[in-house]
Protein backbone atom coordinates (compact mmCIF):
# COMPACT_ATOMS: atom_id res chain seq x y z
CA UNK A 1 0.00 0.00 0.00
CA UNK A 2 1.01 3.61 -1.10
CA UNK A 3 1.79 5.67 2.02
CA UNK A 4 -1.03 8.42 2.54
CA UNK A 5 0.72 11.98 2.32
CA UNK A 6 -1.66 14.65 2.99
CA UNK A 7 -0.78 18.57 3.85
CA UNK A 8 -2.92 21.03 2.57
CA UNK A 9 -2.23 24.90 2.35
CA UNK A 10 -4.26 25.61 5.00
CA UNK A 11 -2.63 23.64 7.44
CA UNK A 12 0.67 25.36 6.62
CA UNK A 13 -1.14 28.65 7.33
CA UNK A 14 -1.66 27.07 10.76
CA UNK A 15 1.81 25.87 11.78
CA UNK A 16 2.60 30.02 10.95
CA UNK A 17 -0.58 30.89 13.16
CA UNK A 18 0.62 28.85 15.90
CA UNK A 19 4.20 30.35 15.73
CA UNK A 20 3.03 34.38 15.62
CA UNK A 21 0.88 33.79 18.51
CA UNK A 22 2.88 31.47 21.04
CA UNK A 23 3.99 34.82 22.80
CA UNK A 24 0.44 35.70 23.33
CA UNK A 25 0.01 32.56 25.96
CA UNK A 26 1.52 31.41 29.13
CA UNK A 27 0.93 27.77 27.96
CA UNK A 28 0.22 25.18 25.43
CA UNK A 29 -2.35 22.28 25.39
CA UNK A 30 -1.37 19.53 22.94
CA UNK A 31 -4.11 17.45 22.44
CA UNK A 32 -4.13 13.73 21.10
CA UNK A 33 -6.20 10.47 20.20
CA UNK A 34 -6.32 8.63 22.80
CA UNK A 35 -6.76 5.94 20.15
CA UNK A 36 -4.09 6.73 18.78
CA UNK A 37 -1.75 8.63 21.25
CA UNK A 38 1.76 8.19 19.39
CA UNK A 39 0.40 8.23 15.76
CA UNK A 40 -1.51 11.46 16.76
CA UNK A 41 1.29 13.71 18.47
CA UNK A 42 2.94 16.26 15.55
CA UNK A 43 6.67 15.99 15.91
CA UNK A 44 6.61 19.63 14.45
CA UNK A 45 5.07 21.11 17.62
CA UNK A 46 8.36 20.09 19.76
CA UNK A 47 10.51 22.74 17.41
CA UNK A 48 7.26 24.89 17.24
CA UNK A 49 6.19 25.54 20.67
CA UNK A 50 10.22 26.17 21.96
CA UNK A 51 10.36 25.52 26.16
CA UNK A 52 6.14 26.98 26.21
CA UNK A 53 5.02 24.97 29.29
CA UNK A 54 2.70 22.25 27.40
CA UNK A 55 -0.05 20.26 28.98
CA UNK A 56 -1.04 17.15 27.29
CA UNK A 57 -4.69 16.13 26.79
CA UNK A 58 -5.41 12.32 25.79
CA UNK A 59 -9.12 12.98 24.34
CA UNK A 60 -11.62 10.49 23.60
CA UNK A 61 -10.46 8.34 26.27
CA UNK A 62 -13.99 6.79 26.26
CA UNK A 63 -13.26 4.99 23.32
CA UNK A 64 -9.43 4.19 24.54
CA UNK A 65 -7.99 0.74 25.58
CA UNK A 66 -5.05 0.91 28.08
CA UNK A 67 -5.53 4.84 28.97
CA UNK A 68 -3.89 4.51 32.68
CA UNK A 69 -0.65 2.60 30.53
CA UNK A 70 -0.44 5.48 28.49
CA UNK A 71 -0.91 8.54 31.44
CA UNK A 72 1.89 7.05 32.81
CA UNK A 73 3.97 7.26 29.88
CA UNK A 74 3.00 10.42 28.76
CA UNK A 75 3.47 11.55 32.38
CA UNK A 76 7.21 11.12 31.80
CA UNK A 77 7.51 13.98 29.22
CA UNK A 78 4.71 16.27 30.32
CA UNK A 79 2.01 16.83 33.24
CA UNK A 80 -0.82 14.82 31.18
CA UNK A 81 -5.18 14.17 31.57
CA UNK A 82 -7.60 12.15 29.79
CA UNK A 83 -10.51 13.57 28.81
CA UNK A 84 -14.13 12.79 27.48
CA UNK A 85 -14.14 16.27 25.74
CA UNK A 86 -18.26 15.27 24.77
CA UNK A 87 -19.54 13.87 28.29
CA UNK A 88 -17.62 16.24 30.02
CA UNK A 89 -15.10 13.63 32.38
CA UNK A 90 -11.65 15.01 33.20
CA UNK A 91 -12.16 18.43 32.22
CA UNK A 92 -12.16 19.76 35.87
CA UNK A 93 -8.99 18.34 36.33
CA UNK A 94 -7.77 19.55 33.21
CA UNK A 95 -8.46 23.05 33.56
CA UNK A 96 -6.63 22.53 37.46
CA UNK A 97 -3.82 21.52 36.00
CA UNK A 98 -3.94 24.49 33.10
CA UNK A 99 -4.16 27.01 35.84
CA UNK A 100 -1.14 25.37 37.82
CA UNK A 101 1.09 25.61 34.55
CA UNK A 102 0.57 28.90 33.63
CA UNK A 103 1.12 29.74 37.47
CA UNK A 104 4.72 31.14 36.99
CA UNK A 105 3.65 33.61 34.04
CA UNK A 106 0.76 35.06 35.78
CA UNK A 107 2.15 35.22 39.26
CA UNK A 108 5.28 36.88 37.88
CA UNK A 109 2.97 39.68 35.99
CA UNK A 110 1.74 40.47 39.11
CA UNK A 111 4.82 40.81 41.06
CA UNK A 112 5.65 43.40 38.74
CA UNK A 113 2.19 45.16 39.20
CA UNK A 114 0.51 44.17 36.41
CA UNK A 115 -3.25 43.75 36.33
CA UNK A 116 -4.40 40.53 37.29
CA UNK A 117 -5.93 38.42 34.11
CA UNK A 118 -6.95 34.94 33.25
CA UNK A 119 -3.84 31.82 32.22
CA UNK A 120 -3.76 32.27 28.35
CA UNK A 121 -3.38 28.54 26.75
CA UNK A 122 -3.43 27.26 22.97
CA UNK A 123 -4.95 24.14 22.56
CA UNK A 124 -2.85 22.87 19.10
CA UNK A 125 -3.79 19.26 17.72
CA UNK A 126 -3.64 17.42 14.55
CA UNK A 127 -6.72 17.15 12.52
CA UNK A 128 -10.21 15.14 14.36
CA UNK A 129 -8.85 14.79 17.67
CA UNK A 130 -11.37 17.15 19.49
CA UNK A 131 -10.39 20.37 19.52
CA UNK A 132 -13.64 22.23 19.08
CA UNK A 133 -15.78 19.90 21.36
CA UNK A 134 -13.56 20.41 24.48
CA UNK A 135 -13.50 24.22 23.77
CA UNK A 136 -16.98 24.04 23.46
CA UNK A 137 -17.46 21.86 26.68
CA UNK A 138 -14.86 24.21 28.35
CA UNK A 139 -16.75 27.34 27.26
CA UNK A 140 -20.18 26.35 28.45
CA UNK A 141 -21.38 26.96 24.62
CA UNK A 142 -21.61 26.56 21.18
CA UNK A 143 -18.94 29.12 20.74
CA UNK A 144 -16.86 27.08 17.92
CA UNK A 145 -18.61 25.24 14.85
CA UNK A 146 -18.14 21.67 15.07
CA UNK A 147 -17.72 19.32 11.99
CA UNK A 148 -16.13 16.15 11.80
CA UNK A 149 -14.40 17.06 9.07
CA UNK A 150 -10.35 16.99 8.68
CA UNK A 151 -9.70 21.25 9.02
CA UNK A 152 -12.55 22.72 9.87
CA UNK A 153 -11.36 25.00 11.78
CA UNK A 154 -9.19 27.99 10.01
CA UNK A 155 -9.31 30.73 11.83
CA UNK A 156 -8.10 32.11 15.18
CA UNK A 157 -10.23 32.23 17.95
CA UNK A 158 -10.41 33.42 21.40
CA UNK A 159 -12.71 31.99 23.64
CA UNK A 160 -13.19 33.62 26.90
CA UNK A 161 -13.74 30.87 29.77
CA UNK A 162 -15.48 31.62 32.56
CA UNK A 163 -12.94 29.66 35.53
CA UNK A 164 -10.10 31.61 34.79
CA UNK A 165 -8.62 30.02 31.79
CA UNK A 166 -8.76 32.16 28.08
CA UNK A 167 -8.07 30.12 24.97
CA UNK A 168 -6.93 30.48 21.58
CA UNK A 169 -8.10 27.64 19.04
CA UNK A 170 -5.86 27.17 16.34
CA UNK A 171 -6.59 24.88 12.80
CA UNK A 172 -5.28 21.29 13.35
CA UNK A 173 -1.66 20.82 11.66
CA UNK A 174 -0.49 17.54 10.26
CA UNK A 175 3.41 17.09 9.26
CA UNK A 176 4.19 17.25 5.97
CA UNK A 177 5.86 14.25 4.98
CA UNK A 178 4.29 10.67 6.87
CA UNK A 179 7.45 8.40 7.47
CA UNK A 180 6.22 5.61 8.85
CA UNK A 181 3.25 3.93 6.77
CA UNK A 182 1.09 2.53 9.97
CA UNK A 183 0.94 5.90 11.29
CA UNK A 184 -0.52 7.18 8.44
CA UNK A 185 -2.50 4.24 8.12
CA UNK A 186 -4.00 4.99 12.10
CA UNK A 187 -4.83 8.80 10.90
CA UNK A 188 -6.86 7.76 8.34
CA UNK A 189 -8.42 5.58 10.59
CA UNK A 190 -9.49 8.27 13.08
CA UNK A 191 -10.34 10.67 9.79
CA UNK A 192 -7.17 12.90 10.87
CA UNK A 193 -6.70 12.34 7.14
CA UNK A 194 -9.61 12.62 4.81
CA UNK A 195 -11.49 9.78 3.11
CA UNK A 196 -11.81 11.74 -0.05
CA UNK A 197 -7.53 11.32 -0.59
CA UNK A 198 -7.19 7.68 -0.61
CA UNK A 199 -8.81 4.09 -1.57
CA UNK A 200 -10.68 3.75 1.31
CA UNK A 201 -11.10 -0.37 0.53
CA UNK A 202 -6.90 -1.72 1.55
CA UNK A 203 -7.19 1.04 4.58
CA UNK A 204 -10.40 -0.77 5.95
CA UNK A 205 -8.99 -4.52 5.21
CA UNK A 206 -6.47 -3.22 7.27
CA UNK A 207 -8.15 -1.65 9.90
CA UNK A 208 -10.01 -4.96 10.22
CA UNK A 209 -7.20 -7.08 10.05
CA UNK A 210 -5.56 -4.53 13.05
CA UNK A 211 -8.70 -5.04 15.10
CA UNK A 212 -9.19 -8.71 14.64
CA UNK A 213 -5.77 -9.61 15.58
CA UNK A 214 -5.82 -7.02 18.66
CA UNK A 215 -9.48 -6.24 19.50
CA UNK A 216 -11.66 -9.47 18.33
CA UNK A 217 -14.17 -9.41 20.66
CA UNK A 218 -15.69 -5.62 19.33
CA UNK A 219 -16.09 -7.36 15.73
CA UNK A 220 -18.08 -10.17 17.24
CA UNK A 221 -20.47 -8.68 19.46
CA UNK A 222 -21.13 -5.75 17.17
CA UNK A 223 -21.17 -7.91 13.85
CA UNK A 224 -21.99 -11.60 15.07
CA UNK A 225 -18.97 -13.35 12.18
CA UNK A 226 -16.25 -15.43 12.55
CA UNK A 227 -13.01 -13.99 13.18
CA UNK A 228 -10.58 -14.07 10.27
CA UNK A 229 -7.05 -13.06 9.28
CA UNK A 230 -8.00 -11.42 5.84
CA UNK A 231 -9.91 -8.26 5.69
CA UNK A 232 -11.65 -8.87 2.67
CA UNK A 233 -13.31 -11.59 3.96
CA UNK A 234 -14.23 -10.06 7.33
CA UNK A 235 -15.13 -7.18 5.26
CA UNK A 236 -17.70 -9.64 3.26
CA UNK A 237 -18.87 -11.36 5.82
CA UNK A 238 -20.27 -7.97 7.56
CA UNK A 239 -21.52 -6.82 3.76
CA UNK A 240 -23.48 -9.91 4.18
CA UNK A 241 -24.60 -9.46 8.05
CA UNK A 242 -25.76 -5.98 7.68
CA UNK A 243 -27.61 -6.34 4.24
CA UNK A 244 -24.96 -3.96 2.18
CA UNK A 245 -26.11 -6.24 -0.84
CA UNK A 246 -26.33 -4.80 -4.42
CA UNK A 247 -29.12 -6.64 -7.09
CA UNK A 248 -27.95 -10.10 -7.42
CA UNK A 249 -26.66 -10.78 -3.98
CA UNK A 250 -23.39 -9.25 -4.05
CA UNK A 251 -21.88 -7.40 -1.29
CA UNK A 252 -21.89 -3.51 -1.44
CA UNK A 253 -18.11 -3.17 -0.98
CA UNK A 254 -18.17 0.64 -0.71
CA UNK A 255 -21.36 0.83 1.42
CA UNK A 256 -19.41 -1.70 3.96
CA UNK A 257 -16.54 -0.18 3.71
CA UNK A 258 -18.56 3.26 5.42
CA UNK A 259 -20.01 1.16 7.80
CA UNK A 260 -17.45 -0.14 9.05
CA UNK A 261 -15.28 3.39 9.08
CA UNK A 262 -18.15 5.04 10.52
CA UNK A 263 -19.22 2.62 13.37
CA UNK A 264 -15.30 2.15 14.05
CA UNK A 265 -15.14 6.20 14.46
CA UNK A 266 -18.12 6.25 16.87
CA UNK A 267 -16.41 3.65 19.41
CA UNK A 268 -19.02 0.90 18.21
CA UNK A 269 -16.66 -1.42 17.65
CA UNK A 270 -15.24 -1.93 21.17
CA UNK A 271 -12.79 0.32 23.17
CA UNK A 272 -9.26 0.47 21.41
CA UNK A 273 -5.56 0.99 21.44
CA UNK A 274 -3.99 0.99 17.87
CA UNK A 275 -0.51 2.25 19.41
Amino acid sequence: METLQWFPGHMKKAERLIQENLKLVDLVIELLDARIPLSSQNPMLREIIQGKPRLIVLNKADLAANVDVWLKKFREIAPTVAVDAVKGTGIKNLIAQAKLLAEAKTHKLAKHGAKPRAARAMIVGIPNVGKSSLINRLAGMNHVKIENRPGVTRAKQWIKIADGLDLLDTPGILYPKFDDADVALKLSWTYAISDEIHDLEPTVCKLLETLAAKFPDGLIERYKIQISTDGHELLNQIGLKRGCIRKGGVVDTDKALRLVLSEFRAGKLGKVTLD
